[in-house]
Order: C-alpha cells, then structure tokens, then sequence
C-alpha cells in the first residue's frame, strides 16, 4: 500500500484514495486496509504495473488489422501474451456524455433546499413527519430538469396523533403540547389512521398551496394508480410530485444508489443507455404513462445484464442479502426489501472489461433475449420462463406482457407492463441495428472523414420513418418491379394471455410450452387460411423442394372440393368449426404436435383482400353495430368467414381455371429456446404481381386473426 493512497481527515477521519471511502477513525482504517475490498484493488494494481512494465505501445498500423494479426507480426520479436486494442476514445465518449446530463453541485443544493422548506412547513401541520426525496433526483442517475418526487412520510406522524388522542381519552383532559400543536395543526380536522390516501392527499395539497412560499399550480391527482399532489416551484421552474404511500419506491432508489457505488461503469452505462432509448423513442415518455418503457425499466435492464457477465460485476438481490447485517433487515408492505446500506461489504468484481465494449455486449445480450417467453428476475439475476409464474403458487397480479421485468422487491410488479407489442418490436429492431452498428469499425475509431463515430452515431435520434412498423425482409415496394423469390416473413408473438386459465394450468412449469404455442398458431394458420381466406391448402413434408405440376393439380382438386362450399352450402358457424379442424389437421402431421418447420402449399382463386372494408361496413350496418366501432379492426372470425363468402359470390361468374397466386407457407419457431415467435416465411411459387397486393393484406391480417382464433379454440 502506498502512503498516498491515505490521506487524514478534520476530525480525525481518513480518505482512502484507492476505494473512495472515508473512515471516521485508525480503528476502521485499519480493518479496511485488511479487508477484502482493499487487498483486492492493490493486487489488481500491482498487476497492472507489472503488466505495463511489460507492455509496449504501437500506433500507425493498417486499417482494419486484427488481434491475430498483429500478434503474428510481434510474436518474431518475443512471445505476445495478450492484444488490447486502444478503445478508450469511445469510453471518454461515454463518460462525457455523464458530466453532460448529471447534475452539477448547485442543482443538488437547489433541491436540498426546497425539500428542507417543504419540511420546514409540514412538520407544523404533520409533527414528526418526513419528507424524503426519491427517484431520479438521488438515485445517481441524476438528468437536468427531472423532476422531483417527494415522499411524505407519516407513519410518526400517524402514531403521534393515536398517542395523543388515546391520551386525551385516558385522562378526561387534551394533552398540552398536543392542543398547543393542533391550533395550527390540521391534525385536529383529519384523522390519519382512518382517512383515504385522497382524503390526506388533498389537505396536502391544501397546505403546499398554502404555506409553502414559492410554490404554485398545486394539483392533487388522487384518481392516479399512484395518487400524487403535482406542483412547481415558481423561481427555479422544477415540477415535483408528492406521494404518501410510495415506501418502495424509497428503497428502490437506495438499491439503485449501492448498485451506482459497486463500479465506476454502472453510471456511464445507464446513462448512456438510458439515453439511447430516449433517442430511439423506446423510454422516457415526457408526459408520462403511454407504451413506452420509463427510465427505471431500463436501468434495470442494465443491472440485470452487469449481473449475467461471465465474471459478474453487479452481484444479484440474493446475493446482497447475504451481506446484509440486522440493522439491514427491511421488509415493505409485505416484501423482503433486505440489503446492505452501503457497498463496503461487497467484494469488488474482477471483471476489467471497457465501457465500450460492454456497451456492445449489452445490444448482442438482449438483441438475442426472449422476451415475451421470459420474466427478468434481478433477485436471482435469472430469466425464468413465463410458465414458472402461471401456476398456482405463482403472484396471479404479475402482468404480463411483451417484456417482463420483474421489480427486485415487489415481485408481483411488471416494470414494463405497460409496453404494448409495437413498442417492444421497435426495441427489438433497435437492439439488432446497434448490435450491428458496434460491430463496424465505425463505432471503434474516429472517422478521419469527420463523420460521427462512436456513441455519437449511436446516439442519433429516431426518424419519423423508424417509428412505423418494420418492412418486411426481401419486400420490394419499387413500382413496376416483379416479386423475387425472397423470403417475406409474418410474426407472430407469443401471447400469454391469450391462452385460457386451463391452459396456463397445464402448462405451469412446462419446459416446451413454446412447441405448444407453436402447434396452436399452426392450427390456426390453417384455420384461416382454409376456413377464412377460403384458400387451397396441402401440406408438405418436402420444405425446400420447388413445386411441380403435380403440386399444382394437387391444389386444383383442393380448389374443386371448395368450389362446392362456396357455391351455396352452409358451411358450419367458424367459431363452432375451431375445436374440429383443431383435431383434423393433428391427422394430417400424423404427431400430437406439430414440429419443426411446417409448410404448405397454397393457392388463391379470388381477389379476397379486395373491398373487405367496405363489405364489412355493410355486415355491421345489417347487424346494426356501432358505427363508431373502427372498421379497420377485424370483429371476429364469423364476421370475416362472412367478408369472404360475400367476394367469392360477386365473382361466382368470373373464369377461374387457374389460380390467381400460388405460394408456400412455411412455419417455424425462432432460435429454439431463445425465443417464443413463430416466424412465417411467405413464398411464391409462381412469379406475380398480384402476390405483392396479397401478402401486404396478410400482414395485418394474419396476425390478428391467429390470436383471436387461439383465444375462441383455447
């Protein structure tokens, strides 16, 4: 140990400079120097210097040359035991972009002061009462202008008022101190223990409206899923919310504020990060609510990944409660919110990866991540399966959605429960372009050309164009351009909710529940292609052979069969018909499932994505529904079985001796057990122009129709 590394304090107390922590006295120093945090930032020092006295520094090579490149090139010199390439410009990058968004000194002491004014007053009308500051403002991941989220605590409060009033009953006679209290205290007109969180919300709102100088546009939003009292502070413009019931919240932000103290990366990282989704129209919703994630989703989402690096550098819940001593133990409405107050105990990582490196590795962790089929756990930094959460044992108030993220405390809160399904495909597209972007040389080097590089690229805002739905692969929009042979691919997200409770049940703690929704979208597939489309339908067990003559005739008999249907028979009600073609079609695989890659050979005989706008007008018009209903929203099987009758019926006359369009229809789940989708690849056999009309109308109805034709058989 360096002498430098300690320097003395006023008072006694010492600096060390080698962990950043301050210590009150020489017998604490003296167990620091011997504890485990110390002992281990010296050993990884003296092994850097070793390394550096072993280590020589070259610059001026080629462009684009390589690790192993360069090792052959040095190993004629003496043997080369490790390349590190110089990516540090990228890190400065990273921690400029903190000291641009942080907070400086005198925005703290802004907000210091306010939360010391607003509890100056409230401890006049609310005794003993605290008034904490939470979230973003305190903790670590501080941004200019965020607002301020207070916590009125009453619990003091609450138990000075029942003494007092027990008390007063006791005796016959008020407490002095008590009546002195009340004739300016709003305690004498509310009672704490009994009264609704709108209730005590409001005489807040009344009291900072009143008595706190500086403050206005008070508003008490008490019909919230969090009630709040909303106010600004006049002079310094900062919008700030008061709760009463937010205890978790609190520990929250002491949970994150730790996770911020183990390592120098964990700042720069979300914020980066943070950032980037801002940018990308992923986070950071200004007017609150809507579908996008907020800022602490995704700072979970960092957290998690920092505790699933091979040599972890975040260490999960379970593993700080281990650390934690008795004056730690804290349990929260019911949850075990138990951690250490401050890292001292944790043994630092050994991990020594870059900031720009894992930056990339962040994209590459969740560009690949299951998210609809997954539930992010940071308590055990696991991602347990969605079908561990459906069972009986399992918190039923857990909502589910797109992405899961499980708070690390309240185990029943969804974190992104509110992301909706075109939110989270857009975080997916997000996640596979800056997992590509960070693999160019781009994002490594400065460009000599004075283009962006680096984050700054990464950090460019959304276009108007990136936010609508991403094209489909190998779609030529071009006018007058011909169909190519490309793959055009349809998704289809797994759904929990759309399965029954039966179901759910059945499939708690199931290992292949995604084989299982994948022979449900199956069945449907075909459903609604044969059922609803009317199409003609013969499945293959040749996936990649092209289709011959007698493919065609095939679906020229399949035509005939259907040509009887819709020249006037009654088919059945499509809703009753589900559960049969269900059973049907598990003949035709010859299996209990289907698996692997499913394809069909199908065709089309009628122009049946033309006018169903307009026919479906008319249905809901007979069948006087509302008009005000959106008529681009499909309203149920029956209804489009119906649509489809009614085309086949306007060209009953028309010559139909050969298909208008023919294509294969190939199902198939995507990356096994590392996601849920089922992927449709739509093929045409036979080059048409009509085929580009055609899968543009499948796009968004298939996967509409797949989920409500799981719900009605399910």
């Amino acid at each position: 140990m360096s002498e430098s590394d300690i320097s003395p304090l006023g008072r006694g107390g010492f600096h060390c400079s080698l962990c950043d922590v301050r210590l009150p006295n020489s017998p604490t120093l003296n167990d620091h120097i011997k504890g485990k945090k110390h002992q281990k930032l010296l050993s990884v020092r003296r092994t850097r210097k070793l390394q550096q006295e072993r280590s020589v520094f070259v610059s001026g090579f080629q462009k684009g040359m390589s690790n192993l490149e360069i090792t052959d090139y040095f190993q004629k010199f003496g043997t080369v035991a490790n390349v590190i390439m110089d990516k540090d410009k990228v890190d400065e990058q990273l921690k400029k972009l903190l000291e641009l968004f942080e907070f400086t000194d005198s925005e703290r002491m802004l907000r210091k002061l306010i939360v010391s004014l607003i509890q100056e007053v409230f401890s006049e009308f609310f005794p003993s009462c605290k008034v904490l500051l939470f979230g973003s403002s305190v903790n670590a991941f501080d941004i200019h202008g965020c607002d301020m989220d207070l916590f009125l605590d009453l619990e003091n409060t609450t138990t000075y008022q029942a003494n007092a009033s027990a008390t007063a009953e006791t005796e016959g006679v008020k407490d002095a101190h008590f009546e002195s209290q009340s004739e300016d205290s709003i305690l004498s007109d509310i009672d704490l223990k009994i009264s609704t969180a709108a209730e005590i919300l409001e005489v807040v709102a009344t009291v900072l409206q009143k008595c706190v100088p500086g403050v206005h546009k008070v508003q008490a939003v008490t019909t919230a899923r969090l009630p709040v009292v909303k106010f600004i502070h006049k002079e310094s413009g900062l919008q700030g919310d008061i709760s009463i019931n937010n205890r978790l919240a609190v520990r929250n932000t002491t949970f994150l504020q730790l996770c911020a103290s183990l390592d120098p990366r964990v700042r720069p990282l979300v914020y980066t990060i943070r950032h980037w989704a801002k940018q990308k129209h992923l986070a950071g919703n200004p007017f609150g609510g809507g579908s996008l994630m907020n800022n602490y989703a995704v700072t979970l989402l960092v957290v998690f990944f920092l505790q699933n690096r091979t040599t972890p550098i975040l260490p999960t819940v379970n593993d700080l409660k281990e650390h934690a001593g008795e004056e730690d133990q804290c349990i929260i409405d019911g949850w075990d919110c138990t951690f250490p107050r401050n890292g001292s105990k944790i043994e630092a990582t050994t991990n020594t990866e870059g900031l720009c490196e894992l930056l990339a590795e962040f994209y590459k962790f969740y560009a690949a991540f299951d998210y609809a089929g997954t539930v992010i756990s940071l308590r055990d930094g696991k991602a347990h399966l969605v079908t561990d959460f459906i069972g009986p044992d399992s918190d039923k108030q857990f909502r589910f959605g797109p992405i899961n993220i499980q708070d690390p405390f309240e185990l029943s809160h969804n974190v992104s429960g509110n992301i909706n399904e075109r939110t989270a495909q857009r975080f997916k597209r997000q996640l596979d372009e800056a997992c590509k972007y960070c693999r160019s040389l781009q994002y490594q080097r400065k460009s000599t050309k004075k283009k962006a590089w680096g984050i700054v690229r990464l950090l460019q805002p959304l276009s108007s164009t990136d936010c609508s739905p991403a094209p489909s692969p190998s779609l030529d929009h071009s006018p007058g351009k011909e169909m190519s042979h490309g793959e055009n691919m349809l998704s289809i997200p797994f759904k929990l909710l759309c399965l029954s409770e039966q179901t759910k049940k059945r499939l708690h703690g199931s290992q292949d529940f995604r084989e299982v929704w994948f022979d449900k979208v199956c069945h449907a597939v075909l459903y609604v292609m044969e059922s609803i489309l009317k199409c003609s339908c013969s499945y293959t067990e040749e996936n990649n052979t092209q289709i011959n003559n007698a493919e065609i005739n095939s679906l020229d008999e399949a035509k005939n069969k259907e040509v009887k249907i819709s020249s006037g028979l009654k088919r059945p009600n499509p809703e009753e018909e589900i559960a049969e073609t269900s059973s049907n079609k598990r003949s035709r695989t010859e299996a209990p499932l289907y698996q692997g890659e499913v394809t069909w050979q199908c065709a089309v005989w009628n122009r049946i994505w033309i006018g169903r706008r307009k026919i479906r007008r008319q249905l809901r018009y007979r069948t006087n529904e509302s008009d005000s209903d959106n008529c681009g929203i499909i309203s149920s099987l029956e209804t489009e079985a119906k649509i489809t009758e009614a085309i086949l019926q306007q060209e009953e006359n028309s010559d139909k001796s050969s298909p208008l369009v023919t294509f294969r229809l190939s199902a198939f789940l995507v990356g096994g057990n590392e996601d849920t989708r089922t992927m449709i690849r739509v093929t045409p056999i036979q080059d048409s122009t009509l085929f580009v009309e055609f899968f543009h109308f499948l796009e968004s109805f298939i996967p509409k129709m797949i989920e409500k034709c799981i719900e009605k058989s399910d």
